[in-house]
C-alpha cells in the first residue's frame, strides 16, 4: 500500500509523467496480445511441458506485458489428475499440457472455461477441443526414428504392424511411460479396439523390445546404435542433432491412417474456476502469436508443428495436409488414459 500512495502523489505532483507512463503502460500492453488490458499481475500456470521447451516464451510474455507467471511443472498426466483433485479450489489460472489427452480430461469435467471464439479461431478445428475448452499450441507427429548407419529407409516398415516381426528383435526402442507414447496406445485402442492393441504390445514384448524412460534417451541410444529404430515424436530428432549434429539419425513418418502417424499436440485451457480468466486467455493468445510459434517450430533445435500465425514449418518436415493420421478426437484421447494405463500395466510395460 505504501507504494501506491507514493505513486499517487507523484501522480498528483506530476501529470505529465502519469500521462507518459500510461501512454507506454496501454503500448506494451497490447504488444502480441490484442490490447486486453493486464487482469492481474501474478497468474498460476500448471505446466506439462518441459521448463526448457516452455520457459523462454513464458519469460517474454512477461517482459511484454508485466504479468508476473508462477509455473509449476509436472507430468502432464498427473497435474490433470491434481486439477480435477482440487476442483473449485484449484490455484490454477492456466493449465498447458504435453498432450491432448491430459487437456481433455480436464475439459471433459468442465474444468477448462469455454475460451473465446477470436482464440479458438486462431486454430484449425483438428487440433482444438470441440467442446471449445482448449486449444492446440504446437504439434508433433509420431515417427519411426532410425539409425542410417544400420538401415536405409527403404528397409524400413511402411506401417507400424510391421515391427513384430523376427527382423526387428532387440533393435526398438519405447518409452512406455511418455505421455505421447500412452497418447499414442491410446489412439490405436480407438483406432483398432483393444485386443488388436494388446496383440501388438505384446508381440514387441515378445520380440525383446527396449524400454526408455523418454523420446530423448532413445535418439541418445539409436546414435549409439544400441536400438536401430524407435517410437518417438518427431521433433527430438532436432534436438540431438543440434547437440550432435554428426548423429546418424532420422525420422521416418508413417502415411495414411496408420496408428504410428498420430498428430498429437501440445495445447493450453484457462482453468474454470480462475478468477483472472481475461489475463489467462491473453497468455493463451501470446502462446498463438508469431513469435511464439516461430520460437516452438523454428528456434535451434526446435521443430514442433506450428498451429497458428501462418508460421511455417521447419524447412524439410512435410507439411501437416499430408500427414492424414488416425482420424480420432484428440479430446477423447484423456477418457482413455485410464485404461490404456491399465493395460500397460496388464502387458507388463509398466508397473
Amino acid at each position: 500500500m505504501t507504494m501506491r500512495f507514493r505513486t499517487l502523489a507523484v501522480a498528483l505532483l506530476a501529470a505529465l509523467a502519469v500521462l507518459a507512463t500510461a501512454a507506454t503502460a496501454g503500448a506494451a500492453s497490447k504488444a502480441g496480445t490484442g490490447g486486453v488490458a493486464a487482469q492481474a499481475t501474478t497468474l498460476t500456470v500448471y505446466s506439462g511441458r518441459d521448463e526448457r521447451f516452455v520457459k523462454p516464451m513464458f519469460d517474454l510474455f512477461t517482459q511484454r506485458t508485466g504479468i508476473q507467471l508462477q509455473v509449476r511443472y509436472g507430468d502432464s498426466a498427473a497435474l490433470a489428475a491434481t486439477l480435477l483433485e482440487e476442483g473449485r479450489n484449484s490455484p490454477a489460472d492456466v493449465f498447458v499440457s504435453q498432450d491432448a489427452g491430459a487437456l481433455g480430461a480436464v475439459g471433459s469435467k468442465l474444468r477448462l472455461a469455454v475460451l473465446p471464439q477470436k482464440t479458438l479461431k486462431k486454430v484449425s478445428p483438428r487440433f482444438r477441443a470441440p467442446g471449445k475448452r482448449w486449444v492446440g499450441v504446437s504439434g508433433r507427429a509420431r515417427v519411426v526414428a532410425y539409425n542410417t548407419d544400420a538401415l536405409r529407409a527403404s528397409e524400413l516398415p511402411t506401417s507400424i504392424w510391421g515391427y513384430t516381426s523376427p527382423r526387428w528383435r532387440g533393435k526398438i526402442g519405447v518409452p512406455p511411460t511418455n505421455a505421447s507414447f500412452i497418447a499414442f496406445v491410446s489412439a490405436m485402442r480407438m483406432r483398432v479396439g483393444d485386443d488388436r492393441t494388446r496383440d501388438w504390445l505384446l508381440a514387441l514384448k515378445a520380440n525383446d523390445v527396449k524400454f526408455f524412460t523418454g523420446n530423448g534417451p532413445i535418439l541418445q541410444a539409436l546414435a549409439r546404435r544400441e536400438v536401430e529404430v524407435g517410437f518417438v515424436n518427431h521433433y527430438y530428432l532436432y534436438q540431438l542433432k543440434e547437440s550432435t549434429p554428426s548423429a546418424p539419425v532420422a525420422n521416418h513418418f508413417l502415411t495414411g491412417r496408420d496408428p504410428g502417424a498420430l498428430i498429437n499436440v501440445a495445447g493450453a485451457g484457462v482453468v474454470a474456476s480462475s478468477k483472472k480468466k481475461a489475463a489467462a486467455v491473453r497468455l493463451i493468445d501470446f502462446l498463438l502469436s508469431k513469435d511464439a510459434q516461430r520460437f516452438f517450430s523454428r528456434s535451434p533445435g526446435r521443430a514442433e508443428y506450428p498451429l497458428a500465425a501462418r508460421v511455417r514449418p521447419r524447412v524439410g518436415l512435410p507439411p501437416l495436409t499430408r500427414i492424414e493420421g488416425a482420424k480420432i478426437n484428440l479430446s477423447a484421447l484423456g477418457s482413455r488414459l485410464p485404461s490404456t494405463l491399465e493395460l500397460l500395466r496388464e502387458v507388463g510395460y509398466t508397473r
